[in-house]
């Protein structure tokens, strides 16, 4: 429920500017397509709360549902912590009213931001935070930090999507669909991974990941990394297994730098993005990118649509020079069920589910509730990575 510190009055106005209501619109009338149940229902029934020993925490939109869900299941025996998702263009009028906010896929500008007057901490419910101005963070003395994917099983749950989306792929997925519609057997051919290239573009956690639940597969490995000195030691990973002279020796047939990702890309079956989303990265797989694929290789991309050049990867389909793609990242989302991309056979694209699955989103709902509850008793915030 909201908390008493914001005026009632000026709640619901700003839940009806959101739809565009007259200000004699009832509340109750409000489709629930505007806001999620559990949203409407605290704004209707504006039940307080003495502000005096309650740790607030607000998620930002109705996205990611199972975020939020969790996290409160998690937190439901102490109930001097309040966990609130609110509608999108309502999080500016009511964010000066919470400690913790999980940005999930808002926007938080500079503005925004000056309006936190209580927010100790900024989180993303995952890694991404290229939505958050750090800097303006930094300036107002908030944390702003993200939730490390190899401890919670996120990066594992985004490598097992990324060979789901390349077998999809290979083996004709929707082509598999029009046989059965068509009552056909036996068709179509596809392909298997045995014996091909992979390019992991970005080998981060959600690189290492993947790299190792291919390799049974019997693929080449080739993967590009900025700093590959950040795993040249020996490391524990999250299921207690010491990797010896990095994860990188085992792993990995051919490393290369960033400079190298044209040349790794001619050298490749299937491209696979798993790069962080910024200023240098945005539009990496751009028309020349491509260009200097494989003809009839495969692009899947699992971590942020801003990555890919929509014009170009449109061009490369339809010349029949890309060989298909696999995203569960788009460049608008949710994504445009009428965008004429998907009117090609050999293109799949899943709702950003990649790292949503019970195992990751339990783990990092209980990081969420731990960080909360460890903030409420002045205890120091673990399973978080901090970045100002």
């Amino acid at each position: 429920m909201f908390c008493n510190r914001l005026n009632k009055t000026t709640l619901i106005s700003a839940v009806k500017r959101t739809c565009g209501l007259p200000c004699a619109f009832a509340l109750s009338n409000l489709s629930p397509l505007h806001f999620s149940t559990d949203t409407l229902s605290e704004v209707e029934q504006m039940v307080g709360n003495s502000d005096k020993h309650i740790t607030r925490v607000l998620f930002c939109g109705p996205y990611f549902p199972a975020s939020h869900q969790y996290t409160k299941e998690y937190l439901q025996k102490y109930p001097f912590i309040q966990v609130d998702d609110v509608p999108l263009a309502v999080v500016p009028d009511v964010i000066s009213n919470y400690n913790i906010c999980i940005v999930k896929n808002m926007r938080l500008t500079s503005n925004i931001i000056s309006r936190a007057t209580q927010m100790k901490l900024i989180m993303q419910f995952g890694v991404g935070l290229e939505g958050v101005d750090i800097d303006a963070a930094t300036k107002y003395g908030i944390k702003v930090a993200r939730i490390p994917g190899d401890a919670t099983g996120n990066a594992a749950s985004c490598a097992e999507m990324a060979i789901y989306l390349m077998l999809g792929l290979l083996r004709k997925q929707n082509e598999m669909q029009i046989s059965i519609k068509q009552k056909r057997l036996g068709e179509p051919a596809g392909e298997t991974l045995l014996g091909k290239t992979v390019f992991i573009m970005g080998f981060g956690n959600i690189g290492i990941d993947l790299a190792k639940r291919l390799r049974p597969f019997g693929v080449k490995i080739i993967a590009t990394k900025r700093n590959w000195a950040l795993h040249s030691e020996g490391s524990l990973q999250s299921n207690g297994f010491l990797i010896e002279n990095g994860t990188n020796d085992n792993l990995v047939d051919e490393k290369g730098s960033h400079e190298d990702i044209y040349k790794f890309a001619g050298e490749s079956d299937i491209v696979v993005c798993c790069l962080s989303m910024n200023k240098e990265t945005a539009g990496v797989v751009n028309k020349s990118f491509i260009s200097s694929m494989k003809k009839g290789a495969l692009l899947v991309n699992i971590a942020r649509g801003g990555l890919l050049d929509y014009d170009a990867v449109v061009h490369h389909l339809e010349s029949g020079h890309l060989g298909g793609l696999g995203i569960d990242v788009a460049w608008t989302e949710p994504f445009d069920p009428d965008d004429p991309i998907l009117k090609f056979n050999n293109v799949i694209i899943s709702p950003h589910v990649a790292g949503v699955t019970e195992h990751s989103y339990r783990s990092m709902s209980k990081v969420v509730g731990d960080v909360a509850l460890q903030l409420h008793s002045g205890n120091p915030l673990t399973g978080i990575e901090i970045v100002n």
